[in-house]
């Protein structure tokens, strides 16, 4: 039962005894600010300057009907607390044109995870978090990697990382969960206390307990539908990143094929043109077959599903200064101005674009039935990656609405676009993923991956950090999440050879799904097919393949809220009993270790309690031990519970990766 209380001043919110939220004239909930913002954004990044103004404790507390106003000299916040199943939803009421910060308690050693998409470490306790939808690469970082020996380079810390999907949800290992229902930019500081400070008064405020995260995420799947799915098809191999035209794609799919890998689709990202940059291979955003390298794509997606492998494109919300659809859509008023009614171009690497309006009714009709439906699925396309979304300028002129507060919103417009496309098409086996997003993404978005990142080892852009970062987002809400195997993001010296490949193979081998990128500069990095790599490609892709019926639990869980891929304390639910920060349960039964350093043939595992099985070899480990497990290439540490319902499936998985 919830219970809201003020006596001699204080006020407490509890339910059934357990106090979720404490009022003190010297501890205010809340305080009132007004600030001046000033943006500057460089490529997607967006850096704000804050002067602050004035601000206002809320120190007095009053019953008011079923609310508590809360007052400060001239200011005050309503708050109207309803009960939920675990918790409560706080309704809150502020005055526009104030910014607000709300403080939380906060034990001593509680940890805290989510936060959206945060890429350097899953406990962000002592860290500032910006809630403000940016680009995740930065370019200094990246010429500093390039141009320094490598030992002399010093890898990025949380506060240097942007987010192409942050959230204003949070879970503690105390059996918290704090999420804010708002669409502006904010910061929070998970310092001594837990301080949330946003531009503009939230909607509301849910603060839910529980024993375990399972109930906390899905009782967050009940507040924000979880839609997530992965057709049937991608559960039947990789997904090939393929470019250099239609003829290229169904030889490299058939030659995979033909060397006994399991190949799911195609993905060419070039389907629409090819636009070299300074940086490497880009794309040519005018989103219709380029007569070049696609002149029949109607006929090359038919030809690769005689042999059961799709074919998948590409999209984004801007179209590339002067291409054909630039100047169609420029000349019907369907991209966004300046204030001055110019159109306002965005920079990518070295290149403009102008962006598509989502806010004109007439410009999304445009987007689904012409670029969509007709460019794409009467094409027989089975799936995209929806690319972008975080660019939008907070000084741009829109159709409809305010930029600065759908800044963050941008990506769930985008997601629900694509979504209602496919719907509306009617075409049940078709997916799309994307890289950005806020809370609601995961109505819309089959599926996330973890946006571009290095070619390379290390722990703040290149492997590692899509651990970390998938953890944060199964905690906010987002179950299904995966990365471009080998990487994007490569210049210079960063670039990958076979092991990196082929470890990071293995690490999408024991994910929903396994999809390659040819990256930045392919002629640099080695691929798929590469001779060192091949026999790897076509054992993991069989090994992936062979899982599907566990895959399909992992899919079905995941439209519950429970992310499928879970950090090492996840059953314990406790911080403290984490000794891995990169391990990971892939759904319940699965435990993967994967090899995140150049070199090794042993690795440290640390075996969470329970019995387990080791997939490769069949022996069987006590729990709560820590082993070292011999991990040659192809066969990362994994392990599945003893008893496991899927204990047959996970033997076969296992011989068709040693055969």
């Amino acid at each position: 039962m919830l219970q809201s209380m003020i006596q001699n001043g204080v006020w407490t919110l509890s339910l059934d005894g357990q106090v979720l939220l404490e009022h003190r004239p010297d501890r205010p909930f809340a305080v009132t600010l007004r600030r001046e913002k000033t943006y500057s954004a460089n490529r997607g990044t967006v850096k704000e300057q804050v002067a602050e103004l004035d601000r206002c404790p809320l120190t007095e507390a009053a019953p008011e009907g079923d609310a508590v106003v809360l007052t400060g000299g001239d200011h005050c916040l309503r708050v109207t607390p309803r009960e939920l199943e675990h918790g409560a939803v706080l309704e809150l009421c502020g005055e526009a044109g104030r910014a607000y910060t709300f403080t939380l308690p906060a034990e001593a050693d509680e940890a805290v995870f989510g936060g959206g998409e945060q890429y350097r470490q899953v406990n962000l306790r002592g860290e500032r978090v910006v809630n403000l939808v940016s680009e995740h690469i930065q370019a200094a970082t990246v010429l500093e990697k390039a141009l320094l020996p490598r030992k002399l380079y010093r890898e990025k810390p949380h506060s240097r990382i942007g987010s192409y999907a942050p959230m204003p949800v949070f879970v503690t290992d105390r059996g918290r969960l704090i999420r804010f229902d708002t669409d502006s930019d904010g910061i929070s500081d998970f310092g001594e206390t837990f301080s949330f400070t946003f531009d503009a008064c939230p909607a509301s405020l849910t603060l839910l307990r529980a024993e375990d995260y399972e109930t906390l995420v899905r009782a967050l799947a009940r507040d924000i539908p979880n839609r997530q799915y992965l057709p049937d098809w991608c559960l039947e191999g990789m997904i090939l990143g393929v470019q250099g035209g239609g003829e290229t794609a169904v030889q490299k799919a058939f030659a995979m094929l033909d060397a006994g890998a399991k190949v799911s689709a195609v993905w060419c990202q070039d389907w629409s043109g090819e636009n070299r940059t300074a940086m490497g291979k880009q794309v040519w955003w005018n989103w219709e077959a380029d007569e070049k390298l696609y002149p029949a794509l109607k006929q090359t997606v038919a030809r690769l599903r005689e042999r059961g492998v799709r074919f998948l494109a590409y999209i984004n919300p801007y179209l590339v200064k002067d291409s054909r659809l630039y100047k169609e859509c420029r000349d019907k008023g369907w991209l966004i101005t300046r204030q001055d009614g110019t159109v306002y171009h965005i920079k990518s690497t070295t290149f403009e674009a102008g962006m598509l309006d989502l806010t004109n009714p007439e410009t999304v009709t445009f987007i689904k039935e012409v670029l969509i439906k007709r460019n794409m699925l009467d094409q027989g396309v089975s799936g995209w990656m929806a690319d972008f979304g975080e660019y939008l300028p907070v000084d741009c002129v829109l159709h409809e609405g305010d930029p600065a507060r759908l800044h963050n919103r941008w990506p769930v417009l985008w997601a629900k676009l694509n979504r209602e496309a496919v719907e509306e098409y009617g075409a049940e086996d078709v997916m799309f993923f994307m890289r950005s997003g806020y809370p609601g993404v995961q109505t819309y978005a089959p599926i996330l991956w973890n946006g571009d990142q290095h070619t390379d080892w290390t722990k703040d852009y290149g492997m590692p950090c899509v651990l970390p970062a998938s953890f944060n987002l199964g905690f906010s809400g987002v179950s299904l999440v995966h990365s471009d195997i080998g990487g994007f993001f490569t210049f210079l010296k960063i670039k990958r050879n076979a092991e990196l490949f082929i470890r990071w193979m293995e690490m999408a081998c024991f994910s929903p799904l396994m999809r390659s990128h040819e990256s930045l500069r392919p002629w640099a990095n080695v691929q798929f097919d590469d001779p060192e790599v091949l026999p790897y490609t076509v054992k993991l892709t069989k090994v992936h393949t062979a899982l599907k019926p566990y895959l399909l639990r992992c899919l079905a869980e995941a439209g519950e809220g429970l992310p499928a891929l879970r950090p090492d304390f996840w059953q314990a639910v406790d911080y403290g009993a984490s000794r891995d920060p990169y391990s990971y349960f892939f759904g319940s039964e699965l435990y993967v270790c994967p090899v995140l350093e150049k070199g090794l043939q042993y690795r440290q595992v640390f075996l969470p309690a329970g019995r387990w099985v080791h997939f490769w070899t069949g022996k069987e480990l006590e729990g709560g031990k820590e082993y070292n497990v011999r991990c040659r290439l192809g066969r990362p540490p994994v392990f599945y519970r003893e008893g496991s319902a899927y204990t047959d499936v996970f033997r076969t998985a296992a011989q068709a990766g040693t055969n």
